[in-house]
């Protein structure tokens, strides 16, 4: 007997908790940060919403098992954006206590990126084969 829809709904939770809790940070104090970072590349100031969408939308559908693979894919994408926009400088670099520099922002963008492969499994909204996973 496995485990693996279990497992998939640690995974999808785990995900989606811990980046929630970075998108309702920005709820409740703005996203000035975030909107210097993207006009500081000659980008649109518009384009700094999406990180709701990122932060947000994406984690509470991770959350449900609810069109779980797409939202792993724009939780991929948003890391991408997030780590060229704030982090390309650390990318080579190790923590004062030897770890990653960006393990933080690399769970979020690997461990998206398996449930984008994994889907959401039985304990979800969408259901293990549903038409909403």
């Amino acid at each position: 007997m496995t485990h693996d829809n279990a497992g998939k709904l640690v995974l999808r939770l785990t995900i989606g908790v811990l980046l929630l809790l970075h998108g309702l940070h920005k709820l409740m104090y703005g996203m000035g940060g975030v909107s210097s970072l993207v006009a500081s590349q000659g980008w649109p100031h518009f384009i700094a919403y999406g990180v709701y969408i990122g932060e947000v939308l994406a984690p509470v559908l991770l959350i449900l098992g609810l069109y779980t693979r797409a939202a792993a894919f724009i939780v991929v994408c948003h890391m991408l954006v997030a780590i060229f926009l704030a982090h390309t400088g650390q990318l080579f670099q190790l923590s004062n206590s030897g770890g990653w520099r960006l393990e933080l922002q690399g769970l979020f963008l690997f461990g998206a990126f398996a449930i984008s492969l994994l889907g959401a499994g039985r304990y979800s909204v969408g259901g293990a084969g549903g038409r909403y996973n």
